[in-house]
Parts: structure tokens; C-alpha cells; sequence
């Protein structure tokens, strides 16, 4: 067993507290990681790009070349289209709806989901509107791991410990809201047809 992943947004977003949950709950399930990130400006909304492989033997490369994701996940859709080199043909795309408006010239975003909607494995979530019924502007990057978690070879309950681990200096509350925020993402897919 193999996969791999890319994990695209902006800074701020939360890609690296996702791909630090991914690795963690890898790990405990005793799988191998790899895990690479690059990222530009993030502190001033710029691409975060995170490659994550996970597999049940020694993987021995960081990155992923382009046309082997398994799976993109994009917490914003201008930046999931532009890892789109990097998924595989039969690959899967999860991307938010919900564009991050960091740039004077940033394009209709009708058309960036008129792009999402061509590829034949693709979920759009409505991040806006699942953020607003949690009353939890920060919560993206968790409904997003809850929309990615039946795609990938990861228990959920390894998941929401990671989750617990990650956030628990932070206090028993935002514990709890990210838990929310992962079960409404996992809620939302599981709802939408099967790609």
C-alpha cells in the first residue's frame, strides 16, 4: 500500500498543521512517512505546498513527481489547480470552494470550478458555509482533513489523535472545535456521490 498526497493552499491556511496530523496518525498506525512542504511569502497569504507519502514499506523519496498524487487536496482552489500536474490520471481532487482573495488580478472563481468539475475524480466542499454553521472562521484546514479522511488509508480515530495531540496545548476547547470541524468535513463527503 501507497499514497500520496499534495496538500495546497495559502499561508494561514493550516497546510502544515494537516500534514503534521497526516504524519503523526501515519505513524501511529505504523506506516512509513515522508513528508516534504515548500512554502513562499506564507505569512503574507503566499503558496504553501506540503508532498506527503504514506505506505506500508520504506518510501525513500520526500517528493512526488508530477502525475503520481494519489490525491490533492486543496484548501483553496486557485492553488489546488496549480498543483494539478502533480495528480494522476485516475487521482482524486478535493478542493475548497471557497477562493482566498490575495491577489488584485485573482480570476472568476466560477471558472476555477468549471476547471475542478472537468477532472473525473473531484469533490468541491463548500468551506464558507460549513465554517459559518460552526461559527469557526478558522476551522478550513480541519473540515478539509475530515473531507480527505475516507481517501486515504488512515483511521479516523488516528486521525482525531493526532488532532488531540496537535492542539491540546492550546486547551480542551479548540480541541473540541477542531474535532467539530473534522466530523463536519467527514459529514459533508459523505453525502456527496462517490468519485
Amino acid at each position: 500500500m501507497k499514497k500520496d498526497i499534495i496538500l495546497a493552499g495559502v499561508g494561514g491556511q493550516g497546510i502544515l498543521s494537516v500534514a503534521a496530523i497526516l504524519s503523526n496518525a501515519a505513524m501511529l498506525e505504523g506506516l512509513w512517512v515522508k513528508q516534504a512542504e515548500t512554502h513562499g511569502m506564507s505569512q503574507r497569504g503566499g503558496a504553501v505546498v506540503a508532498h506527503l507519502r504514506l505506505a506500508d514499506h520504506e518510501v525513500c523519496a520526500d517528493l512526488i513527481h508530477h502525475g503520481q498524487a494519489d490525491i490533492l487536496l486543496g484548501l483553496e482552489p486557485m492553488e489546488a489547480l496549480r498543483q494539478l500536474p502533480f495528480l494522476h490520471t485516475y487521482g482524486v481532487l478535493i478542493s475548497n470552494m471557497e477562493p482566498y482573495l490575495n491577489l488584485p488580478n485573482y480570476p472568476p472563481v466560477e471558472e476555477l470550478w468549471t476547471e475542478i468539475k472537468r477532472l473525473p475524480r473531484h469533490i468541491l466542499v463548500d468551506g464558507g458555509v460549513i465554517t459559518h454553521q460552526l461559527c469557526n472562521p478558522k476551522a478550513l484546514n480541519m473540515i478539509m482533513l475530515g473531507a480527505l479522511s475516507d481517501y486515504i488509508p488512515l483511521q479516523a480515530d488516528s486521525l482525531k489523535t493526532g488532532i488531540c495531540e496537535l492542539f491540546r496545548t492550546k486547551g480542551e476547547q479548540l480541541v473540541q472545535q477542531n474535532l467539530e470541524a473534522f466530523d463536519a468535513g467527514r459529514a459533508f463527503v459523505a453525502k456527496q456521490p462517490a468519485v
